[in-house]
């Protein structure tokens, strides 16, 4: 008996933090920026708020998730649209795109995990699908050092900033971890 009065208490305690919680933060919410440009609280990685469009009509992403982030930041702080302009994080990614080649979808140059060029800040980190997400991921490089970058992202919950181990090896860049597909920037 005592055992299920425990599992009560607990439970009720996680439901009361909760309520708490989802009225401190809730979709929309700004929790931090970079080169003025917001990220916001989304909660659930899976909500959706339907689509960020500009003014023009150009497509930001779904409200909130990390794609729309990224594509915000580079229309707003960098003045840069897509061609195209859907897709998930993944798709950010080509495959036959070279090393320091042009991405045509996206009008940047891609530089593949190891690279000869290093990461900078404003690239865009691509990440691959995994099992618990099949969309992959993107976020913006906002702090590069000798051994290691940072970056800020949307769509996880309340941990915006990373950190990856960036290593020089056989002459090539390389951030340690394998989900890491490549590099975007602007040229």
């Amino acid at each position: 008996m005592k055992k299920y009065i425990k599992l009560f208490i607990i439970i009720i305690l996680l439901f009361g933090a909760k309520i708490i919680f989802d009225k401190i933060y809730y979709n929309g919410k700004k929790i931090d920026s970079f080169n003025n440009v917001s990220v916001y609280y989304n909660g659930n990685p899976m909500n959706i708020k339907g689509r960020n469009l500009t003014k023009s009509g150009y497509n930001l992403g779904l409200k909130y998730q990390c794609v729309e982030f990224v594509k915000r930041y580079y229309f707003e702080h960098l003045n840069h649209k897509m061609p195209d302009s859907y897709g998930h994080a993944k798709d950010f990614y080509n495959r036959e795109t070279n090393d320091g080649e042009l991405n045509i979808s996206r009008n940047l140059l891609q530089y593949k995990n190891p690279s000869f060029s290093k990461p900078k800040v404003n690239d865009i980190l691509v990440l691959d699908k995994s099992t618990f997400n099949k969309f992959g991921h993107v976020s913006i490089v906002c702090k590069v050092d000798g051994n290691s970058i940072e970056v800020i992202q949307q769509n996880v919950f309340l941990n915006t900033r990373d950190n990856y181990d960036l290593k020089f090896v056989d002459g090539k860049w390389e951030l340690d971890n394998k989900r890491i597909l490549c590099w975007l920037r602007k040229g």
